[in-house]
């Protein structure tokens, strides 16, 4: 881990998150879910997810009753803390980031700003 507490993982996966994790690992034949950060959106940052076969040399594992989330190096400090749920709503469902990094986000939640880390 690049930018953790030794003993304590970057970020933490609900129970519904894990379930739809593993279910979607499953059908798409995939090792993992790799969570990263990138610049873009109205708020400055976006969060980015991929499936993937195999996971970097330098990404944290997080697992949880059969899901695997990976975290990319370059976006381990900023997940540092961070609930990852999975949300079903009326409107929509989706995973939600509930991260303590975050100082501002855009009214959508699709981005965020890390304030004066980035």
């Amino acid at each position: 881990m690049m930018f953790g507490i030794p003993g304590k993982q970057a970020l933490t996966i609900t129970d519904r998150a894990a379930q739809h994790i593993a279910k979607l690992m499953e059908s798409s034949g995939k090792r993992g879910l790799r969570l990263g950060i990138k610049k873009g959106g109205c708020a400055g940052m976006e969060y980015t997810m991929e499936f993937v076969d195999e996971a970097g040399e330098h990404d944290e594992i997080v697992e949880k009753d059969g899901a695997r989330v990976l975290v990319a190096p370059t976006a381990q400090m900023f997940l540092f803390g961070t609930e990852v749920d999975y949300a079903t709503g009326l409107l929509e469902s989706g995973f939600k980031f509930n991260n303590p990094n975050v100082v501002d986000a855009c009214g959508c939640g699709e981005s965020v700003n890390f304030g004066e880390a980035v």
